[in-house]
């Protein structure tokens, strides 16, 4: 099989970016090791920036996202007892919308076969080839054979366990990480929210955040110590614990209801600066981690995908290689200003085991300082909303 570029992972960014570069003429097989209901299966991110949305736009993909998804006009930072709304469309005369990722990835993925977007999966032992050569290319195992994608170039879009990045030798690596010590439990239940927008609350139990998926279904998170495991929390032990944090302070307080899924995730913040080796080009998680705590993981890998298209279709289409040369570049600025944001409101609302009354004082001091200065929620805002491409 030959192809103009060949698509590592069918997750969002991987589809997105097949999408995009059929659109513009460009050729483009995804490979996937999972299947599509393994795909879809993941519980991630439900916040989307308008570089996001703007994206499926474009790709007059956006019907049900806009149909379904709810727009958000500010969010909540809070306290034990208090609100500190951040108005974001009034601060930066734009929106947010909750649209999970996983209904994001099956408007891609439905849309896939009636644009002509080759999508393979269960493909295993997938291996990337030549990539410091002018004829790169990809090898998986289906159905008892050995496959084979000869390419000009190849797009690692498959997450932070896929193989893409692992393909880059140690000796041109530069990454950089910070794990943080403690994790977020989650449930997700079919209950309505217990505020119309998202509350990012740091009171003395610890972090906790109340979000949605729509207007009938919740997402909660609470910090948890990384040594916790999901079996040492019964769902009645969790919806006591959410209701103690967020019926004091939101509209409609916690409404209970059976687990769609439970699961603890670990923090980190991660930068892969080697997004291009040779004809080898990362985006997404493959390159980056970032706390979910500033909604930025999805969106990141959007602005990747965007930056990614367009260097690609320059150098297919127009023979021009300059933005293949200067995508590493462009896309790392915005990446690392992420990465700030995530771990600046890391810090500010989690309890930290190494801190004392100290630095909890200081994050006092900071909500305080937020709560009266217009130009500090509106950097917060700015950030929130997704800084511009």
């Amino acid at each position: 099989m030959k192809t103009q570029v060949a698509i590592i992972g069918a997750g969002p960014s991987g589809l997105l970016l097949g999408h995009l570069l059929r659109q513009a003429g460009v050729d483009c097989v995804v490979v996937e090791r999972a299947s599509p209901d393994y795909v879809l299966g993941r519980i991630r991110a439900g916040v989307l920036e308008t570089v996001t949305t703007d994206l499926m736009t474009r790709l007059g993909l956006d019907a049900r996202m806009k149909r379904e998804g709810l727009v958000e006009a500010g969010f909540n930072l809070a306290t034990d007892d208090r609100l500190i709304r951040i108005d974001i469309a009034a601060l930066t005369g734009r929106n947010v919308m909750v649209y999970g990722q996983t209904e994001l990835t099956r408007d891609l993925m439905d849309a896939a076969p009636e644009r002509g977007l080759e999508v393979i999966y269960d493909a295993g032992d997938v291996a990337l080839h030549e990539i410091e050569g002018d004829a790169p290319f990809v090898t998986f195992e289906k159905d008892g054979a050995t496959h084979r994608i000869d390419c000009a170039y190849i797009a690692g879009c498959d997450g932070f366990h896929g193989p893409s990045r692992k393909a880059i030798p140690a000796s041109a690596v530069r990454e950089f990480e910070r794990v943080y010590p403690f994790g977020w439990l989650g449930i997700l239940a079919d209950v309505p929210p217990c505020h119309d927008e998202l509350i990012y609350a740091n009171g003395q139990r610890g972090f906790a955040l109340a979000s949605m998926r729509s207007k009938t279904r919740s997402r909660y998170y609470i910090q948890v110590p990384l040594t916790d495991k999901v079996e040492d929390w019964t769902e009645d032990r969790l919806w006591d614990e959410l209701a103690a944090r967020f019926d004091p302070i939101s509209d409609y307080k916690v409404t209970r209801g059976p687990a769609l899924e439970m699961s603890i995730a670990p923090l980190r913040s991660y930068v892969f600066e080697t997004m291009r080796y040779g004809r080898l080009f990362l985006a997404g998680d493959s390159a980056h981690i970032v706390p979910p705590t500033g909604a930025k993981g999805l969106n990141l890998a959007a602005s990747d995908v965007a930056y990614l298209c367009d260097a690609l279709v320059g150098a297919v289409k127009q023979g021009d290689g300059a933005g293949l040369d200067g995508y590493q570049a462009r896309a790392l600025a915005r990446i690392w200003k992420a990465e700030r944001f995530s771990w600046y409101l890391t810090k500010l609302m989690h309890r930290f085991p190494e801190d004392g009354a100290f630095e909890h004082r200081m994050q006092e001091a900071e909500l305080d300082y937020v709560a009266s200065s217009t130009a500090m929620q509106t950097a917060i805002a700015e950030n929130y909303v997704g800084l511009p491409l």
